[in-house]
């Protein structure tokens, strides 16, 4: 998914540089700071999160450079610790990638902003109506956040993607569209079944773990 270095333009640069930035400052702003340093073990969930993220991102295939699939997994990240922490953990990921020579510094905000921000905030605005809409309910949660929000995610990021692609013309519209866009829903089903599985295990063995998830109205109550 992600692209080589100078295939997106510089004015699209500066603009998605500026969309990532200002997203980061408010995550960084709302992080609980307190929690983060006084609890070791959110640390290193977080911390082992990053790494199993950057090892999930290494998995790729696809034709042309910046026309590649992979797995995102960024919705397991939101809906365990919150939009504002999926988003640091996301970016530290990507810099992993980065250091290890999987992708480029000249491409580092772009590949932030449309494989961790777009999925982030998609996932969370998928949580965020199905907490206001949809009973409280152990399968309605993990359904509609965990497998159908980690589909959609993977999909709307994708699909920034190629758009990104093609108004930097880096790429004409028809070769996008064959060589990634027509695959993007494929992803959606695997994409949703392996945050669908890890989520289940978690609310059933640890749902402490999960930022965005009261084991109490969920189940307790039910």
């Amino acid at each position: 998914m992600n692209p080589s270095e100078g295939l997106i333009s510089g004015f699209w640069l500066t603009v998605t540089g500026i969309l990532y930035l200002a997203v980061m400052v408010l995550a960084l702003i709302r992080l609980p700071w307190a929690v983060l340093v006084r609890e070791r073990g959110i640390q290193h969930l977080l911390f082992g999160a990053a790494v199993v993220l950057m090892l999930l991102w290494t998995l790729r295939a696809g034709i042309s450079p910046g026309l590649s699939i992979h797995f995102v997994g960024m919705t397991t990240l939101t809906l365990m610790f919150g939009w504002d922490l999926a988003i640091c953990a996301g970016t530290a990921a990507l810099i992993g990638l980065t250091l290890i020579g999987r992708e480029t510094w000249t491409e580092l905000l772009p590949n932030a902003w449309c494989f961790v921000v777009i999925p982030a905030l998609v996932s969370h605005i998928i949580w965020q109506v199905v907490e206001w809409r949809f009973p409280k309910n152990f399968f309605v949660y993990l359904f509609l956040c965990a497998f159908l929000g980690g589909g959609v995610a993977a999909m709307s990021g994708g699909m920034t993607m190629g758009i990104l692609l093609w108004l930097s013309d880096t790429y004409p519209w028809s070769k996008i569209y064959h060589e990634y866009v027509r695959y993007l829903p494929l992803i959606m089903f695997p994409e949703g079944l392996i945050n669908g599985i890890i989520m289940t295990g978690m609310m059933v063995f640890h749902p402490d773990w999960i930022r965005t998830f009261d084991a109490r109205r969920y189940i307790d109550e039910q």
